[in-house]
């Protein structure tokens, strides 16, 4: 392994989703297993929303040139009915919400705003506007419109207007195929026997639990020993995943073997090391058809480089449009101190519009701990050596929102 060469932080950023090419092969699943799913084609209207002239109140239907006389009922109307024309010189509909307006009637007064009923008369006010509370046939969205596009993740909104058209099945990209691996002889399975000098795996369960949350399904490969044969034996079996993630051995350590036994299958790198704490020696490559990244072992800093680097690249190669990271503004509540000269990802609290920085920023990149303790993360520039309290911070939600558009996320 030779020595890292640094890379700027936003560079790899951009380096890392320039690489990153969209998969495109389709299938079709029903609506109610479409969460989180990409649609691979645009979604158009084919029938008009509303798809006839209804009533926005419960009141009644009426011609607006006799607001201010009192009318006659002549029908209810009830929702799902349909009745013909039938209003005479002063006689109106009394009508639900979501009828069908007859087309002799332009205008809806609420029941709200009648001077007076008795009986089946009702005295109208005089300011009627015309068309008031009628809501139009297609007004919302009409035949052929473009209602959903092509690389959209689905969300219960999408899934609704689905579901209003009248389709059950919708086609989306086929999931990308993702495999996980953890690295270091010192680790041990959760249901194993751990001595004192051996720690349980957490990362492996930890990142695909997280992806799972984006709608990623992802493959638990196992644990590779610190042998750098058995590392090039390993991974040569996994050039069928579409990605594949590892984390620890990538250091600059006489164990490291990661780095070696990827390019022994093939692997071109992007880049290895970016001047940023936690996360130097992440690393992303190609190798033959499989995306790679490669994180550190750390906990901590394993999973705050997937929410920067690992969750953007598997969107955009899903077929997302939205892949880009976006943030929140927030006041700083309490001042801090960072390292100058590097990129530095500091954990903190978002609540009621105030960034809380995480034990005052002083924390072991190999801890779980401040993970529980955080909700978000803030990103400081090269030239930062402390964030004063009150200034207003760009926030990534570890949860994370993304965007169509690039956006500077370092303060």
């Amino acid at each position: 392994m030779t020595k890292l060469n640094y890379l700027d932080f936003k560079e790899a950023i951009d380096k890392s989703l320039e690489v990153a090419k969209p998969r495109d092969l389709i299938e079709f699943v029903s609506i109610k297993d479409g969460l989180k799913r990409v649609l691979s084609k645009d979604i158009k209207c084919i029938k008009n929303m509303p798809s006839f002239d209804n009533s926005a109140m419960d009141g009644y239907a009426i011609k607006q040139v006799e607001a201010g006389l009192e009318l006659r009922v002549k029908k209810v109307i009830l929702a799902g009915q349909t009745i013909e024309p039938c209003l005479e010189a002063k006689t109106c509909y009394k009508i639900m919400t979501g009828a069908k307006v007859p087309s002799d009637a332009d205008s809806i007064v609420p029941l709200e705003n009648i001077i007076s009923s008795k009986d089946d008369l009702v005295l109208l006010p005089k300011d009627v506007k015309k068309g008031s509370n009628k809501r139009l046939k297609g007004e919302e969205q009409a035949k052929g419109n473009v209602l959903l596009k092509k690389g959209q993740k689905l969300n219960s909104s999408h899934i609704a207007m689905l579901s209003a058209q009248g389709l059950t099945q919708v086609e989306v990209y086929k999931k990308i195929s993702i495999a996980i691996i953890s690295t270091g002889s010192e680790l041990k399975e959760p249901w194993e026997s751990a001595s004192e000098d051996e720690i349980y795996n957490c990362n492996s369960y930890a990142l695909i639990s997280y992806l799972e949350g984006f709608g990623f399904d992802a493959t638990y490969a196992g644990v590779i020993p610190d042998d750098l044969e058995q590392t090039k034996s390993y991974i040569a079996k996994l050039k069928n995943y579409d990605v594949i993630i590892s984390s620890g051995g990538i250091s600059l350590g006489d164990a490291d073997f990661v780095e070696s036994a990827f390019k022994a299958n093939g692997l071109e790198i992007i880049f290895h090391g970016i001047n940023v704490k936690p996360g130097k020696p992440t690393m992303v490559g190609k190798m033959d058809k499989s995306y790679v990244l490669a994180l550190p072992g750390n906990p901590l800093t394993a999973m705050v480089n997937a929410a920067l680097f690992l969750v953007p690249i598997l969107n955009k190669i899903q077929g997302n449009i939205e892949f880009h990271h976006d943030f929140i503004y927030a006041k700083n509540k309490e001042e801090f101190k960072v390292k100058a000269n590097r990129t530095n990802v500091v954990l903190g609290n978002l609540l009621k519009g105030e960034f809380k920085v995480t034990r005052k920023n002083k924390y072991g990149s190999g801890m779980l701990s401040p993970l529980l303790e955080s909700n978000c993360i803030v990103i400081t520039g090269q030239d930062k050596s402390c964030i004063e309290s009150g200034v207003m911070l760009k926030v990534l939600m570890l949860d994370m929102i993304l965007s169509k558009n690039p956006t500077n996320i370092i303060n």
